[in-house]
């Protein structure tokens, strides 16, 4: 049994009164013009003059309208006004009456939850979730007879081991091999025929059943390697912690997967790899063949996924994740900081219980006092100082921004360049977050603690931003000027933000997700693009009086991230991708 509903139906909800008054004025003006036509309409030209009036009286002192409101203007429209065929004032106030209705429609919208259609078309909408734990390695050897058995559904006495089948079954899709086909292609030439008495013996065989049993043996044996081939192609594209080859033999009865690498050629049994190439096999087979058929639409729920992995490897598996997420939406859970993706730590959420023992599931991935999430944010918290060392390590090129709302945006813009070849980094661009101007300094020192190779700076040409730039040129920074920008750089104006890299157009339709309570005003229409950006929003927040949600410019970085990455080149003007290439060609300056 489904239970749909609509919680934000029952929510209570209000007409704007200035939108009424200005259809009532409007109205009104143009009743002036009007006359009344015939003697049947003597008179109802003051009667809807005072209707408009009275309805002005009410309105005088309100600024939001309510169900009772909309029920007692109602009760004010003129009754007893009757259509002539010249009339001009009854059609006039039939539609102000429409346009009414139309308005106060809202305040009592029914419940779409009451609808049977409706209940059944989210139902129907509704994706089914798949729930995974235990990805089943494969053996090295399969004895064939016992897998045509498993392939048709039918249980092999003392064995139970459906994760393993499934493996199976998906193996045997994958590469295109029919088992009961390898069976009997290897089939030895062995004639069994009756003597006189009606009992079997075998039969040396003719040269032709010879030849015949070589031909399907050579068939088979092309089979294999065409299959062994494919896997090794297509198992390369992701596993990148070493050249693996796979090879097929069908030995009489048994199935057998070999593997060998460039720095071990000699071929070993597969269940004698290591037990994270023989996890990472069988989850790259369930899921490219599952997630494409039988679960094709469905939310994938992975558990602890790639426990057994080397760090580097947990690492290659987010990029299968994101792979898999072309055709499935994907959560998985990990305790691994390995597992953590910093260049979309924005899709990270932290799990945790709370004091009533309910679970907690939060964006907030900042250091909280709070004792019973730590140990959940530890692992982001790791992945973070985790990617700090790669840069160490891998020589890659950092660049320290004031927080996570520019991180997100350079990220962006940097995989959009890239992705349209418009830039090539000469080295990894990493963005790290300094949590604000103060902290600029520490997170430098760190960066460049082993290599004494300062770091580049980019901050905002706000008052915070200058003076930190006044701050460090005269102290880290002093004689590397060129290591400092601002972001005034690179833009027209005075006290520009990172925001203001962005094109507006960019950046309405989510700025409005703010102002859903404003409903006589767009900021689109407010906003001036020789100006900064984000001081005018807080303007327009303070004078239509909402308050702006905490790390709100966090949140509106990341909706702009998510609608930048599927930007097509032609939404972006032009202007906007000279400034972007500016300003990354001195990241590699």
């Amino acid at each position: 049994m489904y239970v749909v509903s609509f919680p934000r139906c029952r929510e209570e909800r209000f007409v704007s009164a200035p939108v009424i008054k200005s259809i009532i004025s409007d109205a009104n003006a143009k009743l002036e013009g009007l006359k009344e036509k015939t003697k049947a309409e003597a008179g109802i030209k003051e009667k809807v003059s005072d209707f408009y009036q009275d309805v002005l009286s009410y309105l005088a002192e309100k600024d939001t309208l309510s169900e009772p409101d909309a029920k007692a203007i109602k009760r004010m429209y003129p009754d007893n006004i009757h259509q002539s065929a010249t009339s001009e004032i009854y059609p006039h106030l039939q539609s102000i009456l429409k346009k009414l209705n139309g308005e106060f429609a809202v305040l009592n919208l029914v419940d779409p939850a009451q609808n049977v259609d409706v209940r059944k078309l989210m139902v129907h909408e509704m994706p089914s979730f798949v729930y995974y734990s235990n990805y089943g390695n494969l053996d090295a050897q399969i004895y064939l007879p016992h897998a045509v058995k498993w392939l048709n559904n039918e249980k092999v006495a003392g064995i139970d081991n459906s994760a393993k089948v499934r493996t199976l079954r998906v193996l045997f899709d994958f590469v295109k091999l029919d088992p009961q086909e390898i069976l009997d292609l290897g089939k030895d030439p062995v004639r069994i025929v009756e003597d006189t008495a009606g009992r079997q013996k075998t039969k040396t065989p003719t040269d032709a059943e010879i030849e015949e049993a070589t031909k399907q043996k050579e068939a088979r044996t092309i089979l294999l390697n065409s299959a062994s081939t494919e896997l090794t192609r297509k198992f390369r594209e992701w596993w990148k912690q070493g050249d693996y080859k796979f090879r097929f033999q069908a030995d009489g009865e048994f199935f057998k997967i070999w593997v060998s690498d460039d720095k071990r050629p000699e071929e070993i049994e597969l269940e004698r790899r290591s037990t994270g190439l023989q996890w990472f096999l069988s989850f790259f087979l369930v899921f490219l063949v599952e997630s494409r058929e039988a679960h094709k639409g469905a939310i994938l729920l992975l558990d602890e996924a790639g426990l057994s992995l080397h760090p580097l490897a947990q690492k290659d598996l987010i990029d299968f994740f994101d792979s898999l997420a072309e055709t499935n939406q994907l959560i998985y859970t990990s305790h691994s900081p390995f597992l953590v993706d910093t260049s979309n730590i924005d899709r990270t959420k932290v799990v945790y219980s709370n004091k009533d023992g309910l679970t907690v599931v939060s964006g907030d991935l900042r250091a909280s006092d709070d004792k019973l999430n730590e140990k959940s944010i530890y692992a982001v918290h790791a992945a973070l100082g985790l990617s700090v060392s790669d840069i160490l390590l891998q020589g890659c090129q950092p660049v320290i921004v004031e927080g996570p709302s520019d991180q997100h945006y350079f990220n962006a813009i940097k995989r959009y360049l890239v992705r349209n070849k418009l830039y090539a980094p000469k080295s990894e661009l990493i963005f790290i977050p300094s949590g604000g101007v103060r902290g600029v300094a520490g997170i430098a020192s760190i960066v460049s603690g082993k290599n004494a190779a300062l770091p580049i700076v980019i901050l905002d040409a706000d008052e915070s931003g200058k003076a930190a730039k006044k701050k460090l040129l005269s102290g880290l920074y002093q004689g590397c000027e060129d290591s400092i920008l601002d972001i005034g750089q690179f833009l027209e104006f005075e006290n520009g933000e990172v925001e203001d890299l962005l094109p507006p157009n960019l950046l309405y339709h989510q700025i409005d997700r703010f102002f859903r309570e404003v409903e006589d005003a767009y900021f689109e229409e407010y906003h001036n693009d020789k100006e900064a950006i984000v001081p005018q929003i807080e303007h327009f927040a303070e004078a239509h009086d909402i308050d702006l949600p905490k790390g709100w410019k966090v949140d509106l970085a990341r909706m702009v991230k998510q609608q930048l990455q599927k930007a097509k080149p032609d939404m972006i003007p032009q202007e906007y991708i000279d400034k972007w290439i500016r300003v990354f060609e001195r990241f590699d300056a």
